[in-house]
């Protein structure tokens, strides 16, 4: 039995048990889906999420609920960070829409007092004993206090002349990257381009650029030293003040808040 399958029976094996792993597995594994909805939760770093439609993006601190049946898999971009899978299994009783879409929230004081009282626990946690209870009431509490949805994300396209030219936004971000300019170097219309990011990504080239930029500031606040200023430089904006309030609106924190709770937080 490969190690892939075997991962995915232990977590399936028993419909009405909850099933924990803090092994860091899920990141070797390609796409897959589970019979039990999936809390993930990320410390010390920027966890990757890709679905077959789209590629989000975890910081530390933050949670995401994968409902059951949904094709994914995982990547992060440090050795240093944590992640804790909680399997649950399903209760008709407790139905709620967070158990049936895709969703990244703030971890809160609470749900990180929880976690921490039951991290000695692994495997297998079966109805009947008071950790099963436990696990239950914290599943429940996340659909009644959910905190606000982060709603980072990059949408992806297998057309090709799209990824070169998604690829080049991604390798040069500190560069005057207007559309016209784009367009330019790839000896396409500005209306073609345009037509392009609406009809493969279903986002303008300008709200692609804009969460790219976001999602690489997360990277530096948190993998480097440097300082809000440069951090904004080095993603494209000579303005201090239009950098934070893109922040803000897009992470809905400012910068210096989230170096200072992700460099807690590692």
């Amino acid at each position: 039995m490969n190690l892939l399958k075997k991962f995915e029976e232990e977590i399936d094996l028993h419909q009405d048990a909850i099933y924990i792993m803090k092994e860091q597995l899920e990141h070797r594994f390609p796409a897959h889906k589970h019979n039990k909805g999936q809390l993930l939760l990320v410390s010390g770093g920027i966890a990757y999420l890709k679905t077959l439609e789209k590629e989000y993006y975890i910081p530390s601190q933050h949670y995401v609920w994968i409902p059951k049946g949904m094709v994914h898999n995982v990547k992060f971009n440090t050795g240093e960070l944590t992640i804790l899978n909680i399997y649950f299994a399903d209760e008709p009783t407790q139905a709620h829409q967070l158990y049936e879409e895709l969703g990244i929230y703030p971890v809160s004081s609470l749900l990180r007092e929880m976690i921490s009282f039951s991290e000695n626990w692994q495997g297998l946690i079966f109805p009947g004993s008071w950790e099963y209870e436990f696990l239950s009431t914290m599943k429940h509490l996340l659909a009644h206090s959910p905190g606000k949805k982060f709603s980072i994300l990059l949408p992806t396209t297998e057309e090709k002349r799209l990824q070169e030219i998604t690829t080049y936004l991604h390798e040069r971000l500190q560069e005057p990257l207007t559309l016209p300019l784009v367009a330019l170097q790839f000896s396409i219309s500005v209306r073609n381009l345009t037509r392009l990011f609406q009809q493969h990504l279903n986002i303008s080239f300008l709200q692609y650029l804009k969460m790219l930029r976001m999602i690489k500031a997360m990277e530096l606040l948190m993998g480097t030293e440097k300082n809000i200023s440069e951090v904004a430089y080095q993603v494209g904006y000579s303005s201090i003040a239009a950098f934070s309030n893109t922040f803000q609106q897009l992470v809905n924190m400012r910068p210096s808040d989230f170096q200072k709770v992700t460099t807690t937080s590692r």
